[in-house]
């Protein structure tokens, strides 16, 4: 039998040395490369296919609580540490980095309402239905360092940056403490029932707003003797947030399914109206580069807005998750993490379809670059459409397609009354107009 070898001899297809290889520079002469548009497109597009295979924004949870969760608060120093409180009254102290319950306690009788770190993070700050201001020290959490009794039940706190002495309350009125004295140092009131949350503004120190139960929003200086202003809305706000970036700027999440973005210098009509919730938003915190907020919601999902977008850039579900409690964006801008009724706090990525841990040089290149494309193409109608597109639980799109077929019927007759009116009788009133009734000096 006769076998024949195939043989090549690598004199036909390789150098002797590599020492006559020239580098020759690429010109980028855009005569010379007439598909050069073409071929980005295809990678934007590409791109952003990619994206959405990789976009698994579910990291883990957090296990524990025997009850629904409340309230969080973040560590102003550790990225690996955040507080909870729940309903039955206990606190916990979580390692995220871990996935693990650090400390536990019985902080409260009943339902705690509020938790947040001092300046340094060194003692955690809680109230509760029992009408108690407890400080606990974060090394030892066995018992209470200090407990404040006040004369009515608190429903928020809040702690004064830059000052590791001054904290502040709501309830019937806002009372601003000294941790070296038992008794509140001021108590500023404008009429008001009840205020269910108050936050101090990261930049400007002395200022702080509260969220009260006559659908108003109060803003406060600690250096005067009585609240500054008032904006009155159709609906009542759950929770405000700072801008961190910007100390004029805040955000509310409202009862009537959106958020309101306000400037402070000019309080008569809101600089942005966020939508897409179909149920009450119930809870909101900023990222701490100002740019992004995220929000939950009692529709059972969390969601990501840019602070000048008026619709939200991500949604976060699960089947398992029920209505929001509270929403928390951590300090390294990586990581929101979320609580609600069904006693688990859930870890998600800021960034659906960001990798995890360290990127090679030649990783952080294509991912620049693709950022760069899709950026370039974003109102090409198929890497819009793509780009746009999410999966959403059914009752969330039959209730916002409900709600769309609504605002078509209601904006249908106010063009009709329009058109059978005399001019200028029946004027356009804008989104941003419509859910503020007063502002208040």
């Amino acid at each position: 039998m006769k076998v024949k070898v195939l043989t090549r001899n690598p004199d036909n297809y390789l150098r002797e040395t590599k020492r006559d290889i020239q580098k020759v520079p690429r010109n980028y002469d855009p005569n010379l490369h007439p598909f050069q548009s073409s071929r980005e497109y295809v990678r934007a597009l590409n791109a952003v296919k990619l994206e959405k295979v990789f976009a698994k924004p579910f990291i883990g949870n957090l296990d524990g609580h025997r009850d629904g969760i409340f309230c969080m608060a973040k560590h102003p120093k550790s990225l690996s540490t955040i507080a909870s409180g729940s309903y039955d009254g206990e606190v916990r102290l979580w390692n995220l980095a871990r996935k693990k319950c650090v400390n536990i306690v019985n902080g409260h009788e009943r339902f705690v309402r509020g938790l947040c770190f001092n300046i340094d993070g060194t003692s955690l700050l809680s109230v509760g239905d029992d009408s108690t201001i407890k400080i606990w020290n974060t090394e030892e959490f066995e018992t209470p360092a200090h407990t404040f009794i006040s004369q009515s039940v608190l429903y928020g706190i809040s702690h004064k940056w830059l000052d590791d002495k001054v904290f502040a309350t709501c309830g019937d009125s806002v009372q601003l403490w000294d941790v070296t004295r038992s008794q509140p140092t001021s108590v500023l009131k404008w009429g008001v029932d009840s205020l269910h949350h108050i936050a101090f503004n990261q930049v400007d120190t002395h200022v702080l707003a509260s969220c009260a139960s006559d659908r108003s929003i109060i803003l406060y200086d600690t250096r005067e003797v009585k609240p500054m202003r008032k904006v009155v809305m159709k609906l009542k706000s759950n929770q405000l947030a700072w801008n961190p970036m910007e100390a004029f700027n805040f955000t509310v999440a409202n009862e009537d399914y959106n958020c309101y973005s306000y400037d402070t210098r000019n309080l008569k009509r809101p600089v942005n109206v966020h939508m897409d919730h179909v149920s009450a938003v119930t809870c909101i915190d900023y990222a701490p580069t100002g740019l992004e907020f995220v929000t939950g919601s009692y529709d059972k999902s969390v969601r990501i807005y840019e602070s000048t977008s008026g619709h939200s850039r991500e949604i976060y579900h699960t089947k398992r998750m029920q209505h929001l409690t509270s929403v928390v964006w951590s300090l390294d801008n990586k990581y929101v993490l979320s609580a609600s009724d069904e006693m688990n706090i859930r870890i998600w990525k800021a960034n659906a379809s960001e990798k995890l841990g360290i990127l090679r040089p030649r990783e952080e290149r294509a991912k620049a670059y693709n950022a760069t494309l899709k950026e370039k193409f974003a109102a090409h109608p198929q890497i819009k459409r793509i780009a746009r597109h999410r999966q959403i639980p059914k009752h969330i799109y039959h209730e916002r397609e409900q709600q769309l077929e609504s605002r078509k019927k209601i904006r249908r007759k106010e063009e009709n009354i329009r058109r059978h009116s005399k001019k200028d009788t029946v004027p356009f009133v804008t989104e941003k107009d419509k859910h503020v009734i007063a502002e208040v000096y």
